[in-house]
Parts: structure tokens; C-alpha cells; sequence
């Protein structure tokens, strides 16, 4: 053991052995010039033993830490003390918070633009009953008076006195109409159906309530526009007796189809276990799933926030209706008016409801900010204030059944066949009370008026479209291409009606092949083989049928046309 010693040692101090020249010849060529232990240069790093069992022996060693570190109390502490860090990720939770916030606005600001909408309804709903009688009047005695003037003029009466007679006409044959349908039969024709039916019954109507108001406008502005168009022109049409005929026949129909929607609702009242009422109320919930989850745009919804506002003073209507039928069943005791509060209540509960949600949600889906109603307040505003013009192409009325979709003629007439079924006249302190009634439904209508004008003028002065007032838009011949001195706008009027609050953002007008592959749904996706001139009178046309047009040119029935993927 010693020899062996010994031997070894010569061999590590004096570079001698096997290993001793390897590593001398290791260092002189690692360091070239410099020496063995003598050399003056720094002392070589010590060398590991590079063996397979070397590294088995540290794999086996990290295992066994590895093991011992994988325990439940290690685990448990690591998930406790776990730490992350939001502000990494700044953009994403602001974008979340506003979102939120967003959110937590739409009941209000959505509520502020259904009350606006309402009162505009209540106010072309009120003027059936006020004005337009006096109107008429005033209207006739024009007529019968007029040899007494002279045909100093070609007209024998004003566009307006045409359309106003034309409506009193409308409303005191349809009236007449409805005494033929009797609204006893009908309720008790409703209450023996199942409730399933009642239900499917009810969907029906007010899909059937929607395709006769989008039609229901048209047929009234063909009635007017025949009747007031000027005679130089050539006619082209079947006449004033055929349109008068299918407007009678319209505003009939969808008065008895209002009578039906209500007849069914005051069933629902009625029931005892209100199994109907439930099930009727439950169906606004689903139209949150129909339109929640659909791409919608700010004209889209527009046109959504409209149809709500008209569907719910449709409802408030309906709602007075069943209240009058059933007053008048328990003889106008007021205690039994209270056993139909809570049910009244629930319903309107549930329609404003299922209105906020659905708005937050697709607000929230689309990116739409809350202030989107602002600019739809102002463009319901701003239709109130041109109305009033000297200029006004049309009445008040009119825009806002063309806007909403709320057509007040049937809706009047089913009123007025209720009340006067209802409510007995008899003596003269009846009749005084219907005058004095009359005379607090004309001062209602003035102080409304009076007050959304006000509301009106400031809505419009915020959103700045003081000069959309005064410049309206050129108006083209219908089947032609507008010039191209229409086309042309002033570059500073451009950018007034692009910085407005109710304009949609304009898109740069380079040429014409980029407009045509941004067009919409809309318009047309390819273009038909032919010169260019062709291509430049479908690319002007593309451009007036934009989808992305002004708030101002959006109304109810546009919602047909625009495809919501």
C-alpha cells in the first residue's frame, strides 16, 4: 500500500504517471509559451473527472430534491402566496372598466330617449283628438266658403287641407266600421281558447302589428301624395277613389288586429291564475335572445331604440284599454282598480326590463358607447323642430310614424270605439263634462307641445345641426342619378355635417374602385359588365345609399333593408 502510495505520488507532484503528460500537453497547448508548474503563467482550472456515473449521480440527486419538494403542504402554500401583476396588461382592464361603466349608463341615458320618444308619441297621438278636428273645420268651412273669395287661386284647397279632411274622413268611416265588430263576442271567443293558443295567438298579432304599420305609412303617404300632387302632371296612378278605399280597408284592419292584441291582454288580466299573463310576460325575455347575440351598427339600433319606444306607448295604450273595459264591468268601482295595479305594474316592469338589458347587452357586444343615445335624441328633436318650419315638407304626425313606426289613426279610432262604449253621455252636464274634457285634452297637447319644442330646439343646439335646419338636403328625381353639382358638397359643409354629433364618420372619397369594395350589405356587391360611365353612375348611386348615412335619413321601415349578420 505504501509502494503504491508512493508510486502515485511522484506522479502528481512532478507531472509524471499516465495522466501527467496528457495534462502537460493539455496546458502547453491550452497556454502556448508558458511553462509546467514553473511557468509564470496563471495556474490551470481544475478539471472534473468526465464520467457517466458522475452525471447518473446528479440526476439521481435532483430527482430525490424533486421528490421531496412535490408535497400537498408545498402545493397548498404556493397556490396561497401565488402573486400576478394587472398593470402588465393596463389597456386590456381599462377597456373592461369601461365597459362596466358603459353598462351601468345605458339605463339612463336609454330612459331619457324613451321618455323623449314617448311624449313625442303621446304628442302626434293627442293631435288626432285636438287639432286635427279643428283643422278639418277650418278645412271645410275653407271648401263651402269659397265662391264667396273668388277662384283667385288654382287650388281650391292647401296640400295640408287635403290631408287633413282626407284623415277626418278616414277616421269617422272607420269608426262607424268598428261598431260592426262587437267586442263582447270577441273576448269570450278569445277566453275559451287554451292557453297555448292564447299564446301562439299573441306572437302572431304583434308579428302581424309590425308588417301592418310598415306598410299601413305607405298606403296613408300614396293617399296623400295622389291627392296633392300637381295636376300638370300626367297620371300614372289608379286614381284618389282606389287609394281612398285601400286606406279605409287598412286603418280598419289594424284596428281590429289592436282590438284583438287587447282583448287578448285583458284575458290574461282576468284569469285566476294568471298563467296567461305570466307566459305573455316571459315572452319579452325572449326577445332578448333574438337580438342580444346580433351584429348591430349605431343605424341599426337606432332603428331598434325606435321600435321600442313605439312598442311601448303601443302598450301603455293597450293598458288603458283593458283598464276602461274592466272599470266598466265592475261599474267604475275604484276599489277593483287597485286588484289591476299590480298587474299593470308587472307588465310595464317587465317591458322596461327586458329594454335595458337587451340595449346594455348589445351596446356591450358592439363597442357602442352610451352617448349613441344622445345623438338619437337629437335626431328625434331635430325632426320635431323642422316640423315647425314655414318650409316643412310634412306634418308632425307624419315623420314620427315614419320614424318610429307609430301610425296613431288606428290606434285613435279603437280608442274612440272603446270610450264611447264605455263611458254613457246622457244629459247636459255629460256633455258639458266631454266639453270641458276636450278642452283639457287641447291645453295637455299645447303645454306638450310647447315643452319638447323647448327640449327640442336645446337637444338640436347641442348636438350642433343649427345648419342642417337651414340647408336641407337636394332632393333627385326617383329612378335617376342625382348631378353632378349634387354630388359635389362644399368641403367646409362636408366637414360641419362629418363633426356633427348625429353624422355617422365619413370614408375618404379617393376613386371609384375602393368605394365599391367597401360597399355594405346594402348595396350592390358586383357590378354589371359595361363602359365606365356606367361604373360612375352606380358608384354616385352607391354613395347615396350608403349604409353609414346620416342618423336623419334612418327610419323605422329602412331595418328591412339592412342585412344584421
Amino acid at each position: 500500500m505504501a509502494g503504491v502510495g508512493d508510486a502515485a505520488a511522484p506522479g502528481e507532484g512532478g507531472g509524471g504517471g499516465a495522466d501527467g503528460p496528457e495534462r502537460d500537453g493539455r496546458g502547453e497547448a491550452e497556454q502556448p509559451g508558458g511553462g509546467g508548474s514553473g511557468g509564470h503563467g496563471p495556474p490551470p482550472a481544475p478539471q472534473h473527472t468526465e464520467t457517466l456515473g458522475f452525471y447518473e449521480s446528479d440526476r439521481r440527486r435532483e430527482r430525490r430534491r424533486s421528490r421531496a419538494e412535490l408535497s400537498l403542504l408545498r402545493f397548498l402554500s404556493a397556490e396561497l402566496t401565488r402573486g400576478y401583476f394587472l398593470e402588465h396588461n393596463e389597456a386590456k382592464y381599462t377597456e373592461r372598466r369601461e365597459r362596466v361603466y358603459t353598462c351601468m349608463r345605458i339605463p339612463r341615458e336609454l330612459e331619457k330617449l324613451m321618455v323623449f320618444g314617448i311624449f313625442l308619441c303621446l304628442d302626434a297621438f293627442l293631435y288626432v283628438f285636438t287639432l286635427l278636428p279643428l283643422r278639418v273645420f277650418l278645412a271645410l268651412f275653407r271648401l263651402f266658403t269659397l265662391p264667396c273669395y273668388g277662384l283667385r287661386d288654382r287650388r281650391l284647397l292647401q296640400p295640408a287641407q287635403v290631408c287633413d279632411i282626407l284623415k277626418g274622413i278616414l277616421l269617422v268611416i272607420c269608426y262607424f266600421m268598428m261598431h260592426y265588430v262587437d267586442y263582447s263576442m270577441m273576448y269570450h271567443l278569445i277566453r275559451g281558447q287554451s292557453v297555448i293558443k292564447l299564446y301562439i295567438i299573441y306572437n302572431m298579432l304583434e308579428v302581424a302589428d309590425r308588417l301592418f304599420s310598415s306598410f299601413g305609412q305607405d298606403i296613408l303617404d300614396a293617399l296623400y301624395w295622389t291627392a296633392t300632387e300637381p295636376k300638370e302632371r300626367k297620371r300614372a296612378h289608379i286614381g284618389v277613389i282606389p287609394h281612398f278605399f285601400m286606406a279605409v280597408l287598412y286603418v280598419f284592419l289594424h284596428a281590429i288586429l289592436i282590438m284583438v292584441q287587447a282583448t287578448t291582454l285583458n284575458v290574461a288580466f282576468n284569469s285566476h291564475n294568471k298563467s296567461l299573463l305570466t307566459i305573455m310576460m316571459s315572452n319579452n325575455f325572449v326577445e332578448i335572445k333574438g337580438s342580444v347575440f346580433k351584429k348591430f351598427e349605431k343605424n341599426n339600433l337606432f332603428q331598434m331604440s325606435n321600435s321600442d319606444i313605439k312598442e311601448r306607448f303601443t302598450n301603455y295604450v293597450l293598458l288603458l284599454i283593458v283598464c276602461l273595459r274592466n272599470m266598466e264591468q265592475f261599474s267604475w268601482n275604484p276599489d277593483h282598480l287597485w286588484v289591476l295595479f299590480p298587474d299593470v305594474c308587472m307588465v310595464i316592469a317587465s317591458e322596461t326590463a327586458v329594454d335595458i338589458v337587451k340595449h346594455a347587452f348589445i351596446t356591450k357586444f358592439n363597442d357602442i358607447t352610451a352617448d349613441v343615445y344622445s345623438e338619437y335624441r337629437a335626431s328625434l328633436a331635430f325632426d320635431l323642430v323642422s316640423s315647425r318650419q314655414k318650409n316643412a315638407y310634412t306634418d308632425y304626425s307624419d315623420s314620427v310614424a315614419r320614424r318610429m313606426g307609430f301610425i296613431p289613426l288606428p290606434l285613435a279610432v279603437l280608442l274612440i270605439r272603446v270610450v264611447t262604449s264605455s263611458i254613457k253621455v246622457q244629459g247636459i252636464l255629460s256633455y258639458a263634462c266631454v266639453i270641458l274634457f276636450y278642452f283639457g285634452l287641447i291645453s295637455l297637447k299645447i303645454l306638450n307641445s310647447i315643452v319638447l319644442l323647448g327640449k327640442s330646439c336645446q337637444y338640436v343646439k347641442e348636438a350642433k345641426m343649427e345648419d342642417k335646419l337651414f340647408n336641407p338636403p337636394p332632393a333627385s328625381a326617383p329612378g335617376k342619378p342625382p348631378n353632378k353639382s349634387q354630388n359635389k358638397c362644399k368641403p367646409s359643409q362636408e366637414e360641419n355635417l362629418s363633426a356633427s354629433v348625429t353624422s355617422q364618420p365619413v370614408h375618404p372619397k379617393e376613386n371609384v374602385i375602393p368605394l365599391l369594395v367597401a360597399s355594405s350589405s346594402d348595396q350592390f356587391l358586383t357590378t354589371p359588365d359595361g363602359d365606365e360611365k356606367d361604373i360612375t353612375q352606380e358608384s354616385s348611386e352607391l354613395k347615396h345609399r350608403s349604409a353609414k348615412k346620416d342618423l336623419l335619413e334612418v327610419d323605422r321601415f329602412t331595418i328591412c333593408g339592412n342585412r344584421i349578420d
